[in-house]
């Protein structure tokens, strides 16, 4: 690469993590303002995120006396560090990942798990009980949702694959053959239940409620984040951000590739904002519809509940959405030849 080249992916890589950050965080204050209006509250204003995070920045880092210094202040860092890349790898509107040639959806379920774990080790570091029993429950969250992951990341990509799509674990073949045009009504009806799985995990993957038994405010003060404050504890709320944005872009790209300059007729740069706000109104349905309905409407599950629900229940619809993916490339052939 020449220098010229090296700048501009410099600055595209910034102006992308810019982007994972602002928009997690007005992301999250809509979730809160839709969530209010739902309880029949007014709630805070839209900017307030960005208003806790800036207060939280000015402040100063209290490390605890029995904690493991060098990790307590690290742990942060990678989880904001992570989350943000993650994104790197996805694509956002009409434009393509940033890093799409070296990694796919795979990796990028992979990536997710790494704040989680940065979550667990300052945990472990901080030396509090409270943080301790968080980050073991964080700890079996993650085992219990990563298999019905799993199962949603194979769907998709077999069925792509069985279509004859090339690379069908890359995000930029998933987001250009959108799963729902290769499949047959069996096929839909698989895919949703796919899509219903991932939208299931999604608040898990974001420690809100029902599943945010890592943190439950009532039993562990806080839990994992008990003992963080200041600069730290921004770095996690902006790691937590940019995670709900990349979590929605995951299941945009995954599920709602679509985007408004494929229909309509647009210059250059008006097409790119039309698709990055098309984006950006996908990505708040998407998080209404996973997570902001679900906190609303349901209570926090015991942890036993919730590796049952995962292991069990969840685990269970997305093979059977694989198995109706299966009949739908049994029954393809079955029908041409009927006809």
């Amino acid at each position: 690469m020449t220098p010229a080249e090296i700048a501009l992916l410099a600055a595209w890589c910034a102006a992308l993590s810019l982007f994972a950050l602002a928009g997690g965080l007005l992301l999250s204050g809509i979730d809160r303002k839709l969530a209010a209006h739902m309880q029949a509250r007014i709630g805070p204003p839209i900017r307030q995120p960005f208003i806790d995070t800036v207060k939280l920045l000015q402040k100063e880092n209290v490390v605890p006396a029995n904690a493991i210094p060098w990790l307590f202040s690290a742990a942060p860092v990678v989880a904001l560090v992570s989350s943000v890349l993650v994104l790197f790898y996805i694509p956002v509107a009409s434009t393509m990942p940033v890093l799409g040639a070296y990694g796919d959806l795979v990796l990028v379920m992979y990536l997710l798990t790494v704040p989680a774990l940065a979550l667990v080790a300052g945990g472990f570091a901080s030396g509090s009980p409270y943080a301790t029993i968080g980050a073991q429950r964080e700890m079996v969250t993650m085992i219990a949702y990563e298999f019905p992951l799993a199962i949603v990341v194979i769907g998709v990509a077999w069925r792509l694959g069985a279509a004859g799509i090339s690379h069908p674990f890359a995000l930029q073949s998933i987001a250009a053959n959108p799963v729902w045009s290769v499949t047959g009504p069996l096929g839909l009806a698989g895919v949703f239940i796919l899509l219903v799985v991932l939208a299931a995990i999604t608040p898990a993957e974001l420690s809100r409620i029902p599943f945010d038994t890592q943190e439950a405010e009532t039993e562990l003060a806080g839990g994992l984040l008990v003992e963080y404050s200041g600069r730290n504890l921004a770095m996690f709320t902006l790691a937590q951000a940019a995670k709900t944005l990349v979590l929605a872009a995951v299941i945009v790209a995954v599920f709602f590739p679509w985007n408004l300059s494929s229909f309509l007729a647009m210059p250059g740069l008006l097409a790119q904002a039309a698709d990055l706000l098309f984006f950006l109104l996908k990505a708040v349905l998407v998080l209404f519809f996973a997570v902001t309905l679900v906190r609303v409407a349901m209570a926090r599950f015991r942890i036993n509940e919730l590796v049952s629900f995962y292991w069990v229940y969840l685990s269970v619809i997305g093979l059977a959405g694989i198995v109706l993916l299966m009949a739908d490339v049994v029954a393809g052939p079955l029908a041409g030849v009927g006809v």
